[in-house]
């Protein structure tokens, strides 16, 4: 199963976001993960979420499009760019930061379609590049050292405090970022939040055990501490593991 396409939308028009949010969303596969009205803001929500595929306007206030582009180029991975804009006359500099396309405003519904044929095509390139894990990876600190863990050895992460656990089979590592954001970055893999603060790896899953007032508790491979499944989640958490 191919995981969902990444995209954050960055202009300074609201109309013309709310069009490209309405024409993106007509796809199954495309996930609107984030909006900015600024160079600066999209900048900020790039870092942190790490999309795919970024549309961004050109003309925008202290930050340009250009600009912003340009300072994605240093990403380790940096995310497939599509300007959008009223204004052809940048074509030529938009290709000079590597940009996939160039949509000219208003937008035209066949063009979206072959953009879109475009990136599942380019992304499916370097994903099988990346091989399977890619882009999912998560980094977090240890001594030190920056480690780099692939989704499939965590078996569930929770919030302590202002940090979030992440805890493999033998480890436990801390990491500043939310549990929202960790489930936004770990889509496409077997990832469920159970709870408000806990999120699990469903291949991990050995056993579910009935608590009390209709909720659940639940182990996981090489952890023997039990975790709670809050009532709210266990329809959808049974469903998922087609129970």
């Amino acid at each position: 199963m191919k995981a969902n396409i990444k995209v954050i939308i960055i202009d300074d028009e609201p109309y013309s976001r709310d069009e490209l949010h309405y024409l993106l969303q007509l796809y199954k596969d495309i996930d609107i993960i984030g909006e900015a009205d600024s160079g600066e803001k999209g900048l900020e929500i790039i870092m942190r979420k790490e999309p795919d595929v970024v549309f961004v306007d050109i003309e925008m206030p202290q930050m340009s499009g250009l600009e912003m582009a340009k300072a994605l180029q240093n990403m380790k991975r940096p995310p497939l760019i599509i300007f959008a804009t009223a204004y052809s006359n940048y074509a030529v500099n938009a290709f000079r930061v590597q940009a996939l396309d160039y949509l000219v405003k208003p937008f035209d519904e066949l063009q979206i379609a072959e953009l879109i044929e475009r990136i599942r095509s380019r992304l499916d390139v370097t994903r099988q590049k990346e091989g399977p894990i890619g882009k999912g990876k998560l980094a977090v600190e240890e001594n030190g050292r920056i480690v780099y863990l692939s989704p499939e050895s965590i078996t569930y992460i929770f919030r302590e405090e202002r940090e979030s656990v992440i805890c493999t089979v033998d480890k436990k590592y801390s990491l500043k970022l939310p549990i929202k954001d960790l489930e936004e970055k770990l889509k496409g893999y077997p990832f469920f939040r159970i709870h408000k603060s806990y999120l699990v790896n469903l291949d991990m899953v050995e056993e579910l055990i009935p608590w009390f007032n209709g909720a659940f508790q639940l182990k996981v491979f090489g952890q023997k501490d039990e975790i709670p499944v809050s009532r709210n989640y266990v329809k959808a958490l049974r469903q998922r593991l087609e129970l």
